[in-house]
């Protein structure tokens, strides 16, 4: 007889179908398990013998996972197969678990451990018509994937009890959102008030921004400022999120991520740690931050290579991670918010602070960061000392709640605008669709034709400046984009240097 278990493997953010069968047979005493498993899987056995608590037939115990060809990581395939073996053992209907998709990590006692990716797997027996069994812990986070059945368990022995009849498993209580936790208000913020205005501009697109300044500027505390204007996530957008945050393995108590993603990985953070991959493929910084901000503070101390891997999601939305068995996709549509100071003393410009290299190391420094990532920044803006004067004066009237006001009126513009056009924001918008949308009229259309010659823009960087313009004028309440909005955007476009 061989019993069969469904569960499923992650591959990004997709859980495909898998059939765990297993088989006791006649010959030497063995426990096998193949299908490409992994090492994490293949440990499985050890876990899964010592928490049945009961002596095996000294038979030979074999568990496939179907299709063969798949790629199989992690912990949760402890549960189907321990729940597959039972069934062969005929302690457990093997009618009652067709019916559901099986995940979880066993303890060596028999508990049920939480196990990245709950949230994925139900929403995968939701599509196919199936419950789910899933540890007790994770079922708030189980209960997001809507109409599908649960059965959350502490342990196997309850999992037994409720299938004979002895005692029912009560049904998982809903998960609740996270509220919005309360963060830094531009209220803080003293003077900066050109680097204020191209902040809102970047939250109302959801452009790209990089402040550049010395140290003690106030970069740092803008950015972080950045989350508490932006608008809360829409409900789609919010299982979006929790759902990466569920493969990723940083979701507690089911809880359903409600407030935009804020980032801010160290410099010293690797390629795979910022885009993700490694051994077993896992989202990195850049799809942690889906729909939300990614900051990096002392940008040119990132190592190159690890900044131009952001080049591809960047434009794309999304980053791909090839491996010889594998290839794995994962969202990134981020907002990148970059800080950095004018040279590696930080006081260019300032005779009394600025080092003797001035002002070879402020080229130096900047060219560590590459003109192909600059141009995909569409909002550049120095950010100057702050003076005392501007330190005493009393907090400024207006906060984060005026701006996130405005931010909120230019995102349901753009939410009406692109309805059905598979764009979410002004930065979004590209090829067809943004010269419907932001072709300037005549003056501005003229302006924009000189400076993109004078300034050498790119084709990326005059679309660019297009996106940013049409934010603007969003801002401003206009439907057509005027010179005066081409100007302002034009201001903030950085100037490719000149051989």
């Amino acid at each position: 007889m061989v019993a069969h278990v469904a569960t499923v493997a992650f591959l990004g953010l997709e859980a495909r179908a898998v059939d765990v069968q297993v088989q006791i047979s006649n010959g030497l005493p063995k426990f096998l398990v193949v299908g490409l498993p992994d090492k994490a899987v293949a440990e499985s056995r050890e876990r899964v013998h010592a928490a049945l608590g009961l002596g095996l037939p000294p038979k030979r115990i074999t568990v496939n996972l179907s299709p063969a060809d798949l790629p199989k990581e992690g912990s949760h395939y402890d549960l189907p197969i321990a729940l597959g073996l039972l069934a062969s053992l005929g302690a457990i209907d093997a009618e009652m678990l067709a019916g559901y998709v099986a995940v979880g990590e066993l303890g060596l006692d028999g508990r049920i451990a939480p196990s990245p990716g709950v949230l994925l797997a139900a929403l995968n027996a939701s599509a196919r018509g199936l419950g789910l069994i899933c540890p007790e812990a994770q079922g708030s986070e189980a209960a997001w994937a809507g109409d599908v059945e649960l059965l959350a368990a502490p342990d196997l022995i309850a999992l037994l009890n409720h299938f004979r009849g002895q005692s029912v498993l009560a049904p998982p209580p809903p998960g609740r959102a996270v509220a919005p936790a309360a963060g830094p208000d531009l209220r803080q913020v003293k003077g900066q008030e050109s680097a204020k205005r191209a902040l809102e501009i970047a939250a109302a697109g959801g452009h790209n921004l990089l402040m550049t300044g010395p140290p003690g500027a106030g970069k740092s505390l803008l950015a972080a400022c950045l989350p508490g204007i932006l608008p809360e996530l829409t409900p789609g957008e919010a299982l979006e999120v929790t759902m990466i945050a569920s493969v990723a393995g940083t979701l507690s108590d089911g809880e359903l991520v409600r407030t935009r993603p804020f980032r801010a990985p160290h410099q010293s953070a690797s390629m795979v740690a910022l885009v993700g991959g490694g051994l077993r493929v896992r989202p990195g910084e850049v799809s942690l931050a889906h729909l939300g901000v990614l900051f990096l503070d002392e940008l040119p101390e990132f190592q190159r290579q690890t900044l131009d891997s952001l080049r591809q999601p960047l434009e794309t939305g999304t980053i791909s991670v090839a491996r010889a068995n594998a290839h794995v996709t994962f969202p990134a549509r981020v907002q990148l918010i970059a800080a950095m100071n004018p040279c590696r003393c930080g006081h260019l410009g300032d005779p009394a602070l600025a080092c003797s290299r001035a002002p070879r190391c402020a080229a130096d420094y900047q060219a560590r960061v590459s003109g192909p990532l600059l141009d995909r920044i569409d909002l550049h803006v120095d950010v100057d000392a702050v003076a005392a004067a501007d330190l005493v004066l009393p907090p400024p009237a207006e906060g984060s709640a005026e701006v996130a006001a405005r931010v909120a009126a230019a995102r349901a513009v753009q939410v009406a605008r692109y309805d059905g056009e598979g764009a979410r924001s002004n930065a979004e918008a590209d090829g067809d669709l943004l010269e419907r949308v932001a072709t300037p009229d005549e003056p501005g259309r003229r302006l924009l034709a000189q400076a993109a010659e004078a300034m050498r823009l790119s084709a990326r960087g005059f679309h660019r400046v297009l996106r940013v313009a049409r934010t603007i004028a969003d801002l401003a309440g206009s439907e057509a984009v005027h010179r005066v909005h081409v100007a302002e955007a034009l201001s903030y476009r950085r100037q490719a240097p000149r051989n």
